[in-house]
């Protein structure tokens, strides 16, 4: 059976055996749902073009009718479940009971694999999946869609006011494994990063994500260490990677990767849902105030706004090339989770940072460090990009769509439910009285503040170098819809 720092000084399990952490079975999950995915990607057996391919649109995904989130509704929640998915297709409600009954199954079964019992995690899940429902089903109320305010935000204010006002029973908590399900949905999400439609945006989409994404990172984590004086170093870099790179995705990603309080991976996600809300309206008013074209716009966006359903929505208040180059540039930057986790892998285990704080003094001794530190689960997130975009580039184009449309349809909702469940398992893990504690002051927010004003000025500038400077043909062929 794993056993669990139970202190919370860590945001990571210590698991018994390697292959009872949940990087491993998040990994597992992961694949398991992939391949079903894949393997329910059927021909209709429609009429064939050139050398005997289906014609387009011939494919289609037997699992899409089944997974599914909430509709939209205005005055009565019960009409988020009525109608069908699609012609021929499930009714809402039962298709929204089969994908929570789906992500009890999984993530039980997936905790089993941990060294958890059935028995003792099934409950825990179980109340867990019914917030996430009720968390969907608040985001798409009419109102509240209008204003952006995601699912995400709604689990983890939901978690964390049921944990801070009633409290959390102990047999809720074997089923509060809030890096299981984010690490599964992160997987999943790599799944979807196919490099093939990243290189659609050129070079120019390279220059905005990958050179001034580590530039802001660095540069705000030494702000906030030698400026700020901010006592923490790992509540310091888990803000920094959030606020620099893809909001909370990287934030998990980089507590994992140097050991960081689940306190302290909280106050990251609380502060960056809080501010993404805001610069999701704020940035695209500045946009079209200043009269910046689309283009420019997008590539601002995409570099700066966290979280990538709020950058596609910011994008939409600009016009539609704005949406997509804005979330094309943060797909190319939400690649870098895995080389971040990497490279602060191993400046942690260089730096003598440690829970021994040993510095290795041989090269052997500093790769079994980084391997130690490194989030294992960053290779099932490479591991299904590189798979899948080779999956995209093989056979007919019929196929190829089909595999995309997958993506962008199943495994894209199973991804957000993951992530669901995730935040309504950090929020009834929280602890607002010992999350006030952890940061101490106001200095992680302003932390967030002045490694935002950097970033935004920083990816201006090189866009503004990619797309008006550098590369203006690649502006002038994505303007013209190209």
């Amino acid at each position: 059976m794993s056993v669990e720092r139970q202190t919370g000084e860590s945001a990571t399990a210590v698991p018994g055996s390697w292959w009872q952490s949940d990087d491993v079975w998040a990994m597992v999950m992961a694949a398991v749902l992939l391949a079903i995915s894949w393997f329910c990607l059927q021909p209709r057996g429609v009429g064939q073009v050139g050398e005997g391919a289906p014609a387009d649109g011939a494919y289609e995904n037997l699992l899409t009718p089944w997974v599914a989130k909430p509709g939209g509704w205005t005055a009565d929640p019960l009409k988020a479940f009525a109608g069908t998915t699609q012609a021929g297709g499930p009714t809402k409600g039962l298709a929204v009971a089969a994908t929570a009954a789906g992500c009890l199954v999984v993530f039980v079964l997936a905790l089993a694999g941990t060294g958890v019992p059935v028995r003792k995690s099934l409950s825990g899940v179980a109340v867990v999946t019914l917030l996430a429902v009720l968390a969907w089903l608040a985001s798409t109320q009419a109102t509240i869609k209008s204003l952006q305010l995601s699912y995400v935000l709604w689990a983890f204010v939901g978690g964390l006011l049921i944990s801070n006002v009633i409290g959390v029973p102990g047999w809720l908590k074997p089923g509060l494994r809030g890096e299981l399900f984010i690490k599964t949905g992160l997987v999943l999400m790599g799944a979807g990063l196919l490099f093939g439609t990243l290189m659609k945006l050129g070079p120019p989409g390279i220059l905005v994500s990958w050179i001034t994404t580590p530039i802001v990172l660095i540069g705000t984590y030494q702000f906030g260490q030698r400026v700020l004086g901010i006592k923490s170093k790992t509540l310091n870099l888990v803000l920094s990677a959030d606020m620099s790179v893809c909001g909370v995705s990287a934030a998990v990603a980089t507590a994992a990767a140097c050991k960081a309080k689940k306190e302290e991976l909280s106050i990251a996600v609380g502060i960056s849902l809080a501010f993404t809300v805001v610069m999701m309206f704020t940035l695209p008013a500045v946009c079209n105030a200043i009269g910046l074209d689309q283009v420019l716009a997008g590539a601002w966006i995409g570099g700066t706004v966290d979280s990538t359903g709020a950058v596609v929505a910011a994008g939409e208040l600009v016009g539609p090339v704005a949406r997509d180059v804005a979330a094309s540039v943060k797909l190319i930057q939400n690649v870098m989770i895995g080389f971040i986790s990497l490279g602060v892998a191993a400046w942690w285990a260089r730096s003598g940072d440690g829970e021994a704080g040993a510095v290795p003094t041989s090269f052997g001794g500093l790769l079994a460090e980084i391997w130690k530190r490194l989030p294992k689960f960053i290779l099932g997130f490479v591991g299904a990009s590189a798979v899948f975009t080779l999956l995209a580039s093989v056979g007919p184009p019929a196929q190829q769509e089909g595999l995309t449309a997958m993506l962008k349809g199943p495994v894209k909702t199973m991804q957000s439910w993951c992530f669901c469940l995730a935040f309504v398992s950090i929020g009834l893990e929280t602890d607002i009285r010992r999350l006030a504690a952890v940061m101490g002051s106001a200095k992680p927010v302003l932390l967030y503040l002045c490694g935002q004003a950097f970033n935004l000025l920083l990816t201006f500038t090189m866009a503004y170098l990619a797309f008006r400077v550098v590369f203006p043909e690649v502006a002038s062929r994505l303007a013209g819809g190209g």
